[in-house]
């Protein structure tokens, strides 16, 4: 069994957990601002919202913070002022995650409805320029989540949590994504890619919750049972070689509000034989 530690305690709900800069960086659901934790427990808020603190984050290879908004990709400069990087208000609805891949492209997905409030509709991913311009580059995702980039830069992987399996797509030399194929029959919240390009993603089986490392094709190498529902999972440290996992009691969808004012929220921290990227 992998031995866990908390870091952080008494959070709403953490997500979109990133190692960037000697610091964990997430968004803090629930008090709307973007936390910076060293790995001593020392925290800092690098912003507060609505803007740009929103949902998932990502940095430009420059060091710009980008952050998904409502209906728009904003973007943190350098000297702390906040603008508009793309209007999304033309893709479906539900900006989700975002990543950027080695070469500096920038993908968003969108779930395609508005969560907790509309019913089911398919969700999509967009490939976003450096002019902000926007194209859709996948589609009829169920409930797209979590992405990640393999090391050789060659793959993006996305969680489809409502269908509980990790989709891959070839990336193209213009971006594009194709050849869509079933990465591994598991689920996925947040996830986070290896060395070895193994990716560590939440499972809520018949066993509990747990944070799980899984191979292409879905052989599980390495699960860690936790208490409470885990949201998503960074690799990072001084080595690369610590799992932040951020974790929360989750009463379900129609009782958000409870399980923000509950503050059940923590990160814990796990070490791991294989460490993230670089």
């Amino acid at each position: 069994m992998i031995e866990t530690k908390t870091l952080v305690t008494g959070l709403c709900v953490a997500e979109s957990p990133r190692w960037h800069e000697g610091r964990l960086w997430f968004s803090h659901w629930g008090e709307q601002e973007i936390l910076a934790v060293t790995p001593d427990g020392d925290r800092e808020v690098i912003a507060r919202g609505p803007k740009p603190a929103g949902f998932c984050l990502a940095w430009l290879p420059d060091g710009r913070l980008l952050v998904t908004g409502e209906r728009e990709l904003l973007r943190l400069d350098l000297d702390g002022t906040t603008a508009v990087h793309a209007d999304l208000g033309k893709l479906p609805a539900g900006p989700n995650e975002v990543v950027v891949d080695g070469r500096g492209r920038v993908y968003v997905n969108c779930v395609g409805f508005a969560f907790g409030r509309e019913d089911f509709a398919p969700g999509v991913i967009a490939l976003v320029g450096p002019d902000g311009e926007t194209r859709v580059v996948a589609e009829d995702l169920h409930f797209p989540n979590g992405m990640a980039v393999t090391p050789d830069g060659s793959t993006l992987v996305v969680a489809e949590s409502w269908t509980r399996r990790l989709t891959a797509f070839d990336i193209g030399a213009d971006g594009g994504l194709s050849g869509r194929r079933v990465w591994a029959p598991v689920g996925g919240d947040g996830i986070c890619v290896d060395a070895e390009g193994a990716i560590w993603t939440q499972v809520d089986d018949e066993d509990g919750a747990a944070c799980v490392r899984v191979r292409e094709g879905g052989e599980v190498t390495d699960r860690i049972d936790l208490d409470r529902a885990c949201f998503a999972g960074a690799l990072g440290g001084p080595d690369g070689r610590t799992l932040f996992m951020t974790v929360a009691v989750f009463p379900g969808v129609e009782r958000m509000a409870e399980m923000f004012a509950g503050r059940t929220g923590e990160v814990r921290t796990a070490s791991v034989t294989v460490p993230g990227l670089v």
